[in-house]
């Protein structure tokens, strides 16, 4: 920045003061680093003078003067020991969320001072102490009440959400007061209910409309994170949430012009379901419409409308597609595969539908199961995902659609696959899994094609595999022992490289390494009474 500029800026003569101001902004609309004034302490002179402005209620540059302070925000280094109290409230105060009472600033002025804030909060720690105190969330929340009215404009509505995003993400001493004492969680699914109301008839968000949805359902995100020593009682938080998952089911009707940005919608209301109890997924699933039984929104399935269901199942599907990249798995996944989880959780139904679109009759098992473009393949390739928390997903969902019973998992997975779910659960050895939660009735319908060659699946990688010839035969006994005990020798010089670790099963159903291979041999007869048993 020229010094001619920065001198204008410091001197104060108010005709010259607003050409100035256009000057800093243009040159510096991309600068997010002011080393040249934070080196010569001149961004601390600057910073001291602009609020000096703005606290004058004769200034007739606010615009300008906010645009300037919001640029300089972006450089953090004096900002904690710089900022004040007077300063955010002087913000504060513009931005009509004051202590003050009422604000006549322009809505120009809001929206600036609206971003100020938000810059301020995001990058000073101080100022995010100072928010606890001040009237920032009691003001938010204010004027959220005010928005039935009609007379709040878009981009301030737009602005206040992205602020209470930040407080209530930052801070959840934040959080637990516009949450319990501010109420926020009810008036949060109010206003969301108000958006959609506007979009009622033709139930399609317009591009500004959207992100203003989306604002809200990821301050709703936040303010239902389970916190331990929440004040709201039982009751009181139950209803809450089935008002809230009641708004969100309704919401999955809604579509946008851009149709390429149903995916954000989608995924935000995703993110805001992981944190909903699983007693309030039942509201995902309602009656059929028996007067418009064409439409395009209705999934009949055992005399109910799955059509939430089947939106998140093909939320799974698209996200597959989109997570190519192993780093991006944990973040594209996690939330979808938590809510599926939640979702057949909740009810027999609700599994027994997500259950036929992602785990359907067996017919073709050439391929091994981790091997393909259907959800099944998508799962089963994760079972065995250096990503321990996906893989854990994976195997839930997988397990919880096989009734946790392990005959079923592996026919549907493969033994190799499992064996990670099985060692974490102790079960393996053939001890299953807590089917008594399940119905005994069983859903598994094997078809002819399965059925025929059901003897050759190996279920080790759970797939046809051609019968080979047998690599012993022709050997005597004594070749046979030989070659017996060169592997054995083998493994033996693996573990004691510490290359491999052998096991035997436990008591517990989990893997307990050996001193010796020859200790497994002591698992032989276990294992040959066990498949008698189940033979």
């Amino acid at each position: 920045m020229d010094a001619e500029t920065l001198n204008r800026l410091l001197d104060g003569d108010h005709p010259q003061l607003n050409e100035a101001l256009v000057q800093f902004n243009k040159q510096n609309q991309q600068v997010f680093n002011f080393s040249s004034l934070t080196t010569s302490g001149q961004w601390v002179l600057l910073w001291n003078r602009l609020f000096e402005y703005l606290c004058d209620p004769t200034f007739p540059h606010q615009v300008g003067c906010l645009v300037a302070i919001k640029l300089l925000s972006r450089d953090k280094t004096y900002l904690n020991e710089t900022v004040n109290t007077e300063q955010l409230d002087c913000l504060l105060y513009l931005a009509g969320i004051g202590s003050e009472g009422y604000c006549d600033a322009t809505e120009d002025v809001q929206i600036e001072a609206l971003k100020c804030l938000s810059n301020l909060i995001f990058q000073s720690k101080k100022c995010q102490e100072l928010c606890l105190v001040n009237s920032s969330t009691e003001g938010i929340m204010k004027r959220i009440k005010e928005y039935t009215n009609g007379n709040i404009c878009y981009d301030i509505q737009y602005f206040d959400m992205k602020l209470l995003f930040l407080l209530t993400a930052i801070n959840c001493d934040i959080r637990m007061k516009v949450r319990e004492d501010l109420h926020g969680l009810a008036y949060l699914v109010e206003t969301l209910d108000l958006y959609m109301k506007k979009s009622a008839e033709a139930k399609e968000f317009n591009d500004k409309e959207l992100e203003l949805v989306n604002e809200v359902l990821k301050v709703l995100f936040n303010l239902t994170v389970r916190t331990p020593s929440s004040a709201i009682p039982e009751e009181e938080e139950a209803t809450q949430f089935h008002r809230l998952v009641i708004v969100v089911h309704d919401l999955f009707f809604y579509r946008t012009l851009n149709r390429d940005k149903i995916l954000s919608l989608q995924s935000n209301i995703v993110n805001l379901l992981t944190s909903v109890p699983v007693s309030c997924y039942n509201d995902l699933v309602t009656c059929l419409d028996q007067n418009d039984p064409e439409s395009k929104t209705i999934v009949p399935f055992e005399g109910k409308n799955v059509y939430v269901l089947q939106v998140l199942v093909e939320f799974l599907r698209k996200h597959f597609q989109k997570s190519e990249k192993k780093s991006d798995q944990y973040e594209l996944l996690s939330p979808i595969l938590t809510v599926l989880i939640k979702t057949i959780r909740a009810s027999a139904l609700n599994r027994r539908y997500v259950r036929s679109v992602i785990l359907p009759p067996l017919i073709d098992v050439t391929d091994r199961p981790e091997v393909g473009k259907e959800l099944r393949n998508y799962l089963c390739a994760l079972l065995t995902s250096p990503c321990t928390q996906i893989a854990d997903l994976s195997a839930e969902l997988l397990f919880v659609l096989c009734k946790e019973n392990v005959g079923r998992m592996i026919k549907y997975t493969g033994y190799g696959n499992a064996a990670g779910l099985f060692a974490n659960r102790g079960l393996l050895g053939g001890r299953q899994g807590n089917t008594e939660q399940y119905s005994s009735d069983s859903e598994d319908s094997d078809t002819e094609e399965y059925k025929q060659i059901q003897h050759a699946i190996n279920p080790v990688l759970g797939c046809y595999e051609p019968p080979k010839p047998n690599p012993l035969e022709g050997m005597s006994e004594e070749q046979k022992e030989f070659e017996a005990m060169q592997l054995v020798a083998l493994m033996d010089q693996l573990q004691r490289q510490g290359i491999v670790q052998p096991c035997k099963i436990g008591l517990d159903g989990r893997p307990q390494p050996v001193n010796h291979i020859l200790e497994l041999q002591d698992e032989i007869p276990e294992q040959q009474r066990d498949h008698k048993r189940k033979t």
